[in-house]
C-alpha cells in the first residue's frame, strides 16, 4: 500500500479584480450572496472564482488523486492569515476582506508565517511520519517552501512537471491529469531544481468555467 499523502494548495490572490468584484457592495451573483451569509461560502469555491483555471485545476486534481491518512482531509489550503484550512471549510466576506487587505503572503509577515508553522506541525503530528505532502503551488519562491521544508523535510514533494510553468499552464496540466490521467510524478522539494526553462505549451483545450 502506498504511503498516505495530503495535498497543500497555495492560495488565490484575494486583492485582484475578481476579489474586488465579489467584495463590492453591489455584487449580487450567487457566490457573492453566499459570502454575505452567516455561514459563508466554501473556501475552495471562493478561491476557484478568484483564481479561475489554476485553482479549479488544483481542486479537480485533489478530487482525483487524494489519499489522506484516516481522519484527515485530502487537501489543505495555505491561507494568508489562518494557516492551513480544508477547502470545504466556509469563509465569510469579512475574512476574505481581511486576506485582501492584510494578508501579505511573505516570510516577513508573522500573521502569515506563524499560523502556517503551527498548523503544519499540528497536522504532521497527527498524520504521522509515513505521510507525505504534495505542494500544488509555486516552488520557485521561498514563501511556501521555506516554512514547509523546515517542518516536513524530504516528505514535502512537488509535481516535477510544474518547473518552468506559469499558473495557467499548471492549472491546465492538473485538469488534464484529473480527467485523463495519469497522476503527475513527484519529487522532494529539498535538493530539487526549482527553476527551469519554460516547457512547450499545452495543446489548447476548452474547459467549462464552473465559477
Amino acid at each position: 500500500m502506498k504511503n498516505p499523502r495530503i495535498f497543500l494548495l497555495s492560495p488565490a490572490f484575494c486583492g485582484g479584480k475578481r476579489g474586488q468584484m465579489v467584495m463590492r457592495d453591489a455584487a449580487s451573483f450567487p457566490l457573492a450572496r453566499q459570502l454575505r451569509t452567516a455561514e459563508g461560502a466554501p473556501l475552495g469555491e471562493v478561491f476557484s472564482f478568484l483564481s479561475g483555471l489554476y485553482f479549479r485545476g488544483k481542486m479537480a486534481y485533489v478530487n482525483a488523486f487524494s489519499r489522506p491518512p484516516e481522519g484527515l482531509p485530502g487537501a489543505l489550503v495555505i491561507t494568508p492569515t489562518r494557516g492551513l484550512v480544508p477547502p470545504e471549510s466556509h469563509i465569510t466576506l469579512a475574512l476574505l476582506r481581511e486576506w485582501a487587505e492584510e494578508g501579505d503572503v511573505a516570510l516577513t509577515n508573522p500573521r502569515y508565517r506563524k499560523p502556517l508553522e503551527e498548523h503544519a506541525r499540528a497536522v504532521d503530528e497527527v498524520a504521522g511520519p509515513e505521510t507525505c505532502y504534495v505542494l500544488l503551488g509555486s516552488i520557485a519562491s521561498d514563501k511556501y517552501v521555506d516554512v514547509l521544508t523546515r517542518i516536513l523535510g524530504e516528505r514535502l514533494l512537488f509535481p516535477t512537471d510544474f518547473v518552468g510553468r506559469g499558473d495557467m499552464s499548471r492549472g491546465g496540466l492538473m485538469l488534464r491529469a484529473a480527467k485523463d490521467g495519469p497522476e503527475l510524478e513527484y519529487a522532494p522539494v529539498l535538493g530539487a531544481v526549482r527553476k527551469g526553462k519554460r516547457p512547450p505549451r499545452l495543446e489548447p483545450r476548452r474547459w467549462k468555467d464552473r465559477t
